[in-house]
C-alpha cells in the first residue's frame, strides 16, 4: 500500500517542519503533500519554502501565502516578504489552489480552506459567529465538495469522495453522508480551540506539530482499503523560539506567546 503525509499550516517554523519530515521520512513515506500557509507568524519562511520545495511531491497556495506573495507588494511593507525575496514570492503566488487524485477508489480533494475562497472557515466543532470570521463561515459541510470556478471545476466534474484542508489549525476527521473530510491541523502554529490559560499545564498535549497520513492504493479507482492516521509529534519549541527571540520579525513576541500555549493570542 502507498502512504502520503499531509501537512499544513507551517508558517515559518522552521524547527516543527524539520522535525516533522524526519518524522514523515522515518517512517518509510517518500510523498509529502502540503496545503498552504507555508509562510507568516514565524521567523524564517525563507527556509520553509526552500524546504518545502524539495521535500514536497505538491504544495498549495494559502491565504497567508497569497497575501504576502502579490507581485504589487512594495519593499519594506512586510517584513516576511523581504525575508523570502521576490522569487520565492512569484513561487508562492503561482501554486496551484487544489488537487485531486485517487486513493483505494475515493477521489480525494485537497485545498487550503474550501472551494470558494482561501480564507473560509469551517470548523466543525466550534461556531466563528459574531466573530471577525462570521462572514466566510462555511456552516454545511457538503459545501466542501462543490464544484466551483474558484478552484477551476466545472458542475459536470467528478465530485470528490473525500475533502482534504488545513486553515483552521486544528486537526479532525469528520464522516458525513457517505462523504470524508479531514483535517491535518498545524505543523507550525497548532491551536487548541478552547485553551484559555497561557499557563495551564496540559497545553503542552496542544503545541505539538501534527499531520495526517493516508495509506491506501495511489492512483487506484478500485474501491478498496483505505486510513487515516493522525501523527501528533513533539517538537523543539524552545528551539524555535530561541530563532525568534534572535530575529527582528516584529510580531515575535505574539507568535511566541502562540508556540508556548496553542492558544490564539487574540482570545
Amino acid at each position: 500500500m502507498d502512504k502520503i503525509a499531509i501537512i499544513s499550516d507551517i508558517h515559518g517554523n522552521i524547527t516543527a517542519l524539520k522535525a516533522v519530515i524526519k518524522d514523515i521520512e522515518n517512517r518509510g513515506i517518500d510523498k509529502i503533500y502540503c496545503l498552504g500557509d507555508s509562510v507568516l507568524k514565524s521567523c524564517n519562511s525563507d527556509l520553509v519554502i526552500d524546504l518545502l520545495k524539495e521535500k514536497c511531491d505538491v504544495i498549495l497556495k494559502g491565504n497567508c501565502d497569497e497575501a504576502i506573495a502579490r507581485p504589487d507588494i512594495p519593499k519594506g511593507k512586510f517584513w516576511t516578504r523581504d525575508l523570502i525575496g521576490k522569487d520565492r514570492a512569484s513561487f508562492l503566488y503561482n501554486l496551484s489552489i487544489s488537487y485531486d487524485f485517487y486513493m483505494s477508489g475515493y477521489l480525494i480533494r485537497l485545498f487550503h480552506s474550501s472551494p470558494f475562497g482561501l480564507d473560509y472557515v469551517f470548523n466543525p466543532m466550534f461556531s466563528n459567529k459574531n466573530t471577525i470570521y462570521s462572514a466566510t463561515e462555511i456552516y454545511d459541510a457538503m459545501e466542501l465538495f462543490q464544484n466551483t470556478d474558484f478552484i477551476g471545476k466545472k458542475s459536470t466534474d467528478p465530485i470528490p469522495d473525500i475533502v482534504g484542508y488545513g486553515h483552521i489549525h486544528t486537526p479532525n476527521i469528520l464522516r458525513i453522508r457517505n462523504k470524508t473530510i479531514f483535517n491535518p491541523g498545524s505543523v507550525g502554529i497548532p491551536i487548541e480551540m478552547l485553551n484559555d490559560d497561557f499557563n495551564d499545564k496540559t497545553n503542552k498535549f496542544s503545541t505539538v506539530a501534527s499531520y495526517i497520513i493516508l495509506e491506501g492504493f495511489l492512483n487506484s479507482k478500485e474501491l478498496s482499503s483505505i486510513s487515516f492516521n493522525l501523527v501528533r509529534l513533539p517538537y523543539n519549541i524552545k528551539e524555535e523560539i530561541s530563532l525568534l527571540e534572535k530575529s527582528s520579525l516584529p510580531s515575535k513576541d505574539k507568535v511566541i506567546f502562540e508556540l508556548r500555549s496553542a492558544t490564539n493570542y487574540l482570545n
